[in-house]
């Protein structure tokens, strides 16, 4: 490579991991900030700049009910939402990729048209189901449509790694006396590991940053999730918003995936591109 085009590589890299990391930066200056330094737009962000709250803002953040079990509510709707998902879409990716049957590429297609169909479409149907079926702002009223739109998206990366995996794998265990459930419970499945830790991934990174799902079919703190919960932090003074405080809540909110990411990040990298590389 030459100078000319390391030097564009270089610039190149740094543009975007500024335009990527700005807005983080900015919200964790604003989370250290004082409601009175954000109001008369202080740029300091330190106690000893006079504009800075320290890590007031995180206790007070912290120590909020409503912030706490909105917490534990994202926590469990997506683990649960997460499970089930991996679950049903590992067998149905497997029977998709090894049975033949008709209808099999449209079952396919069906399912990545679910995957991309528009989520608010669906709020005023599903309001009007939830609160019919008595389920409307609880955890199984968001697990359900969180599972809809997970499994398509799960059923088609699966299937793909399913399909790469070598038929005689399964038959060879089959002959030395294993049953078929063995066989894809202790064969296939560790084969295609990659591809379902990616499914689970996206899975519950779909339940977790979801607002559309979380702030229509929710009404109260029992099931509302924490992308919805920040909207509802007004504070002391409804006419203006504790903007500190709802940018502690955004980070700490954040501090789950970053660390998913961070243990995580070869797995996901290896799912992401193993289905890609096989042909």
């Amino acid at each position: 490579m030459s100078t000319k085009n390391r030097i564009g590589v270089v610039i190149g890299a740094v543009l975007i991991l500024v335009w990527c990391l700005l807005p983080v930066a900015w919200i964790i200056s604003l989370s250290f900030k004082s409601q009175e330094a954000i109001t008369t737009g202080s740029p300091g962000f330190l106690p000893r700049d006079g504009g800075g709250a320290g890590w007031q803002n995180y206790s007070d953040v912290i120590a909020d009910d409503q912030f706490r079990r909105a917490i534990f509510n994202s926590i469990g709707i997506s683990l649960i939402a997460t499970l089930l998902s991996v679950i049903i879409a590992t067998l149905a990716a497997y029977a998709i990729a090894r049975l033949e049957f008709k209808g099999k590429k449209f079952v396919l297609t069906t399912a990545l048209i679910i995957a991309m169909f528009p989520v608010v479409a669906l709020v005023g149907p599903l309001f009007d189901m939830w609160r019919t079926f008595g389920i409307y702002d609880t955890w199984l009223g968001l697990i359900i449509p969180y599972m809809s739109f997970t499994l398509p998206l799960a059923i088609w990366t699966l299937s793909a790694f399913f399909r790469e995996i070598p038929w005689e794998m399964e038959q060879a265990a089959q002959v030395d006396g294993a049953t078929s459930w063995q066989a894809f419970r202790k064969v296939i499945v560790p084969l295609a590991a990659p591809g379902v830790f990616t499914a689970a991934i996206l899975t519950f990174f779909f339940a977790w940053n979801d607002f559309v799902f979380g702030i229509s079919l929710t009404s109260t703190e029992a099931a509302r999730p924490i992308p919805a919960a920040l909207s509802f932090f007004v504070g002391n003074d409804p006419f203006n918003r504790p903007a500190s405080l709802l940018a502690a809540g955004a980070v700490v909110s954040t501090i789950p995936i970053i660390v998913i990411v961070l243990l995580f990040q070869r797995k996901i990298v290896a799912g992401l591109t193993s289905g890609a590389v096989k042909g």
